[in-house]
């Protein structure tokens, strides 16, 4: 039963409808908004507090109809029916310039007898399309009061609030749905034996494949005619169109439009964003301002936060007592910290711009263009929504392949999708950039900027190439297509995606932080401590940094990484950066500054005029590009390797992505480094 102190609703929609924006506006909490298909994946919940009532509001994944066809409506459509018993009733998203579409669901949800409020949002986008919505006439022909929002704006929210305190969700005595008559007899027959109270529930039972496998064993219900006619697909398909039948006569009365309206901005956007060239010509060039914004508008925020951590450990190390503790503070956590902190700047930069083109409407366009580009390689248009999601973090874009009908193009997009450049390694990219790439210009565009595009480019391609062997090897059942609506483009919430990107940011610095802070102290441990020097002591403190523990394991593995350029600090760091890849660098701050006396001087600066016992540089042109390399392919994350398992439900499958992505990245950074060197 429903908690008596907490009242339990659902937020229900298509996708592309804004319901997360509905849900952050109700429960004031930071979920992400997409303009895209795909963007909530699994159910989102959260409170808030009204008249002194407490409810809880449960954002569930976006579907088009009560029949899955993906993992995440399957979440849907599973929660909806299974906790009917727990929640008080379903708040429905409608958009205002897709009511057909919308439609189909909410009658659906009203003819199984689940309590509705109705919700027409974005209605200011269909006014600014010549539509005209009799709101009126919409409510009497759905028998239900509708409430009109624009949830970017806070419209209608606090009417919304109203309605759920007092419990305005109505339960629909008549039914939409009108069961075909050759099917009448046998629905009647089904009702009486399972019980059920309505005919549509026993048709949508039918329909979901539900009960078909126990018809058989209905003695005197079935004969011959009807058992072959019960079809899943072919009952989904005939209540689509028969609702569909039933919907336009209701639109017909609602919805008007001004004759001879003039195309639309979007329209004539989109004759060149989703062109069959231009569109990537249009794409490259929007990643080619992001990245050259990564480096140029990073660069003051980068320094200032370098500088304030050099002097807080030339601080501590001049104030804190000698000794091991002033050690471990100003040359093993604070650096470490450091290391990290200083690359916030720019993942902000770069989510922020991400967040901006899904906000606009753009990443639909996005989908909709890759959908020709990536089908050779096994995969579909849905894919690129989990690419591009991976460009921030793998685990919520390997997450967010739920939304892939087909379980082959799901599986491909899951092993492939690690390959996409990472928010974590951003640090590692841009530290080793900075370190072998000069600071020089083409046209106008930075090296670096050129060459960090490069590499988010590089685990693109091969991505879609791992998919193209991959396909081979997994059996495809059925051929699916991209079937899409595509959003009008809309003025994105600054504001609101900046405070977004600052919430993300704290996430990664917290995040991120906690794990360095552990690393660094263990890192500090082993590096200060040695094996004993003579058969008094039982071990040395405040030994040189070559004479550790931590050297003396380093060294132990340089004869694995030796022919990919990598010294033992180095192979330290690859070892720590398989908790999360951006460790790395964290590692690397920490070993240099416990290696040099000067805390003043720049981490990167230490790292530059290092060199071997030979008089090379440790970092190289060869070395910086084997460790770019090896960072592009490698498996460097524990979390991402366990939402894949999870995902996927496979220990095969999971080893198999392990073993490929490893031994790529080994193969291709010594082939690199041997040519190179």
């Amino acid at each position: 039963m429903q908690d008596s102190q907490k009242k339990q609703v659902l937020l229900v929609g298509n996708p592309n409808v804004g319901k997360s924006t509905v849900f952050n506006a109700l429960s004031n909490k930071k979920q992400k908004t997409g303009n895209y298909a795909g963007v909530t994946v699994a159910s989102h919940s959260g409170t808030y507090t009204y008249r002194n009532e407490e409810v809880e509001i449960i954002d569930l994944p976006g579907s088009y109809s009560i029949y899955p066809s993906s993992e995440d409506e399957a979440i849907f459509s599973k929660f909806l029916i299974d906790e009917q018993n727990n929640y008080a009733g379903v708040v429905y998203i409608l958009e205002a310039l897709s009511l057909k579409r919308g439609l189909l669901l909410f009658q659906q949800i009203q003819d199984l007898g689940i309590p509705v409020v109705l919700v027409v949002n974005q209605i200011d986008q269909a006014e600014r399309r010549g539509i005209t919505l009799d709101i009126q006439k919409l409510s009497e022909s759905l028998g239900i009061k509708i409430i009109q929002t624009n949830a970017k704006e806070q419209v209608g929210i606090d009417d919304l609030k109203e309605a759920v305190y007092h419990n305005e969700f109505v339960k629909s005595e008549q039914i939409s749905f009108e069961t075909p008559s050759e099917h009448k007899n046998f629905i009647l027959k089904v009702i009486s034996h399972n019980g059920f109270d309505n005919e549509y529930k026993a048709w949508m039972s039918l329909s979901m494949g539900a009960d078909l496998g126990k018809i058989e064993s209905i003695v005197g219900l079935i004969d011959e005619p009807d058992s072959k006619s019960m079809v899943p697909k072919r009952l989904q398909v005939q209540e689509t169109v028969r609702r569909y039948q039933n919907i336009d006569k209701i639109l017909a009365d609602v919805i008007s439009k001004k004759p001879q309206f003039k195309e639309l901005l979007t329209e004539k956007l989109d004759k060149v964003l989703v062109h069959k060239f231009w569109g990537y010509v249009v794409f490259l060039m929007i990643l080619l301002v992001i990245f050259q914004s990564v480096f140029f508008l990073a660069e003051y925020p980068m320094n200032w936060i370098d500088s304030f951590f050099s002097w807080l450990a030339a601080f501590t190390s001049g104030h804190l007592p000698e000794g091991p503790i002033n050690s471990l503070v100003s040359n093993g956590i604070v650096p470490g910290i450091g290391g990290i902190v200083v690359f916030a700047p720019q993942i902000g930069i770069l989510l922020y711009f991400l967040y901006l083109l899904e906000d606009s409407g753009y990443m639909a366009r996005v989908v909709f263009l890759m959908d020709r580009l990536l089908r050779p390689f096994g995969l579909n248009g849905k894919s690129i929504v989990p690419l591009v999601s991976g460009t921030a973090c793998a685990i919520p874009a390997v997450i967010s392949t739920r939304n892939i009908e087909n379980l082959k193009e799901r599986l491909l997009t899951i092993l492939v999708t690690p390959f996409m450049t990472c928010s974590a390694r951003l640090p590692v990219y841009s530290i080793i950039i900075g370190l072998i790439i000069s600071d020089g210009s083409f046209l106008g565009i930075k090296y670096k900027a050129l060459v960090l595009m490069g590499m988010y480019l590089l685990g693109f391609l091969v991505a879609l190439f791992s998919a193209a062997v991959l396909k081979r090897f997994i059996k495809n059942k059925g051929k699916t297509y991209l079937v899409m609506d595509l959003p009008t483009y809309k003025k994105p919430l600054f504001a609101y995606d900046f405070r977004m990107v600052l919430g993300k940011v704290w996430e990664f610095i917290t995040g991120a932080g906690k794990i360095i802070f552990i690393v660094s102290i263990i890192i500090w441990f082993l590096s200060y401590f040695g094996p004993k020097q003579n058969p008094e002591q039982f071990v040395a403190t405040n030994v040189k940094l070559d004479h550790s523990y931590l050297a003396k394991m380093g060294k132990g593995i340089e004869p694995v990484i030796a022919p990919l350029g990598y010294d033992w600090k180095m192979g330290v760091g690859i070892l720590t950066s398989f908790v999360a890849r951006e460790v790395f660098v964290g590692t690397m701050s920490t070993l240099y500054s416990l290696e040099d006396d000067a805390p003043e001087v720049k981490v990167i600066d230490k790292m530059r005029r290092d060199v071997k016992p030979d008089g090379q540089k440790v970092f190289s042109f060869a070395t910086g590009v084997s460790v770019l390399l090896f960072y592009a392919f490698a498996m460097q994350c524990i979390s991402t390797l366990a939402v894949v398992y999870r995902e996927t439900k496979s220990w095969k499958w999971t080893g198999l992505q392990v073993a490929m992505m490893t031994g790529l990245a080994y193969f291709v950074s010594m082939i690199a480094y041997q040519i190179l060197k």
